[in-house]
């Protein structure tokens, strides 16, 4: 499928029904992965808003805008400083910031950016550890091949996640080789 269809998360459904699921480790390293979405999902709701020409329903939060663009240029990749998480926080609880989040069908967003901002306090809570809804929720753009293997009524099943962009298609062409079934999305 196209780049953002649902490849992976379709393989990480399938750890988690047919493998044991995530362990805690591997749970733990979603966390980066989960901060960089929420605050992704956040800033392209603040620069849709100019697109938009949607008004913050406090003139104050229009600050806190400027204020996340800024540290989203300075701070390490993957974290969320309470600073940065305050200012998501009432960004998200703004008239103006909802209503542009109800126009997310014009313009990109992620798909979990509703699920990650309105959980926010629960992400930045100190010893965090991301449930297995909040791992099936992350988006990371796959390159590669990523092979997940689990069994399922005595029938063994290996599935290849590849990366959907066109640049990727033929680094994956090879995998067709005695292939019995293919799951486009």
């Amino acid at each position: 499928g196209a780049g953002e269809s649902g490849k992976s998360t379709i393989v990480k459904q399938m750890k988690i029904i047919h493998q044991d699921g995530y362990s805690l480790e591997e749970c733990l390293e979603f966390i980066a992965i989960i901060y960089s979405n929420t605050l992704q999902s956040m800033l392209a709701i603040v620069r849709a808003m100019g697109t938009l020409n949607i008004q913050y329903g406090d003139t104050a939060r229009q600050d806190d805008a400027r204020k996340l663009l800024h540290l989203s240029d300075t701070i390490e990749e993957g974290t969320m400083p309470k600073e940065m998480s305050d200012i998501i926080g009432r960004l998200w609880k703004d008239a103006g910031i909802q209503a542009c989040f109800d126009r997310a069908s014009e313009y990109q967003l992620n798909d979990s950016a509703g699920y990650y901002l309105s959980d926010l306090e629960r992400l930045v809570t100190p010893g965090y550890v991301p449930t297995e809804q909040d791992v099936l929720r992350s988006r990371v753009k796959t390159t590669g091949i990523i092979e997940t293997q689990f069994s399922f009524k005595d029938l063994n099943f290996r599935m290849f996640d590849v990366g959907g962009q066109r640049s990727e298609r033929k680094k994956w062409i090879h995998c067709f080789e005695g292939v019995t079934c293919i799951i486009f999305i």
